[in-house]
């Protein structure tokens, strides 16, 4: 298991309803979160592999702007 966070332009609950599906269909995603009361729009995910392109690419077909962030 794996946390990565991300920034992101994610930043309503009509935002979250419309990349849930996206991000719900990934096999190697257990769990994620948006936290839109942080000015960075902060998606952090728990994945079960390091495969984070897929996350990158899920939320971008979503289309929303996603940004690894190095911790």
């Amino acid at each position: 298991m794996k946390i990565v966070k991300f920034k992101t332009n994610i930043n309503c609950g009509s935002c979250i309803k419309s990349v849930t599906p996206f991000l719900n269909e990934l096999d190697n995603l257990d769990e994620w979160k948006v936290d839109t009361d942080n000015p960075d729009k902060i998606l952090e995910v728990e994945l079960d592999d390091d495969d984070e392109s897929t996350v990158i690419k899920a939320v971008k077909e979503a289309g929303y702007e996603i940004e690894r962030i190095e911790e």
